[in-house]
């Protein structure tokens, strides 16, 4: 059985409030679940001396995911995707999630580690898509903020600084004029493996294993490695690969890269082989691609809504069979008859 999900509180004994746990918490969240600045740490280190039962609420709620870390992966998983549910029925608030997840065992060594986790960051993101699912957002300071496919955000709009969270997947930003605001407020985007401002801008951040994708359709984008001290300016109609480490000239693959915003792949002269994984992001399960016809070269504008018919339409225009041995799993091979 997995571990029980009913109840949003974290214990709390001896004299410490909950008010004091809940800051505890809402700290926690602060520093491990998201990219803190040295403004966030020194706030940080001001509440946690202020009081002495602030540290002691602190180190409560640290103990308390010690004493969980031991719960074995699979109860983990099951209370996940269990709290995922429930959040994706507006039943639980973002907070109630959290502390949720701590009770239940899922313990997090470091704020990436468990980014392959889907119900994990959907649990934790403030907007999110599912498989084949886009969704496009009106934020208060004007922003418009477009999400992909399999995608979790979570966004601060009430700092001195706009900040989006990128925890997965890939989303388009054209950036509002924040006219609220007597002095513009910066706008940053946090990801994995560094950091990026938008100067005035409409661009596509896209998250790959190792790495994120850059492209500029407006304005420009200041990138910032996570691991070091180079920065670089992306301009119109560029694309980059940021890293822990450093910045890279990506190439586009034939691809546009803001296509998928209007619900389509588009492109002259890609890879089948390309084209096929991009689609896939698009279902359930893999679409695999055999060497032999993954060089063929394609042309096109592609739904994304419907890939089935995709797969139907490269059937009839190129020299490949397309077998689904089950809905999850399609082979894309050459045919040896045409």
């Amino acid at each position: 059985m997995p571990p029980a999900i009913t109840h949003p509180d974290l214990p709390v004994t001896g004299e410490i409030a909950s008010t004091v746990v809940d800051a505890a918490i809402d700290w926690m969240v602060k520093l491990e679940f998201n990219q803190p600045s040295a403004a966030t740490r020194d706030a940080f280190d001001v509440w946690l001396n202020a009081q002495p039962v602030h540290a002691q609420a602190w180190e409560r709620v640290h103990s308390l995911r010690k004493d969980f870390a031991s719960v074995p992966r699979g109860m983990a998983s099951d209370a996940l995707h269990a709290v995922d549910k429930q959040r994706q029925a507006n039943r639980l608030s973002r907070r109630q999630t959290l502390k949720i997840l701590m009770l239940a065992g899922v313990a997090v060594t470091a704020t990436w580690a468990v980014r392959d986790d889907v119900p994990w960051q959907r649990a934790l993101a403030d907007a999110s898509t599912r498989v084949g699912e886009q969704r496009t957002m009106h934020l208060d300071d004007g922003t418009v903020l477009v999400l992909n496919t399999d995608t979790a955000v979570s966004f601060d709009m009430n700092g001195t600084q706009r900040r989006i969270l990128l925890r997965r997947g890939e989303i388009m930003i054209t950036t509002g004029d924040d006219i609220t605001y007597k002095d513009k407020r910066s706008f940053w985007i946090d990801t994995p493996f560094g950091t990026m401002q938008a100067l005035g801008t409409r661009f596509v951040v896209r998250l790959e294993d190792d790495r994120a994708r850059i492209s500029v359709q407006d304005g420009a984008v200041q990138m910032h490695p996570a691991k070091a001290k180079e920065s670089l300016i992306a301009n119109v109609g560029e694309s980059w690969w940021l890293s822990d480490y450093a910045i890279e000239s990506a190439d586009t693959l034939g691809m546009r890269q803001d296509g998928w915003a209007d619900g389509v792949i588009a492109g002259q002269n890609m890879r089948l082989d390309d084209l096929l994984a991009e689609l896939s992001r698009y279902r359930r399960g893999r679409v695999v691609c055999d060497a032999d016809v993954g060089d063929l070269r394609v042309s096109g504008i592609y739904h994304v809504r419907d890939t089935d018919q995709v797969l139907q339409f490269l059937l009839q225009t190129q020299p490949i069979k397309v077998t689904y041995y089950t809905r999850f799993w399609v082979a894309v091979a050459s045919d040896r008859t045409r």
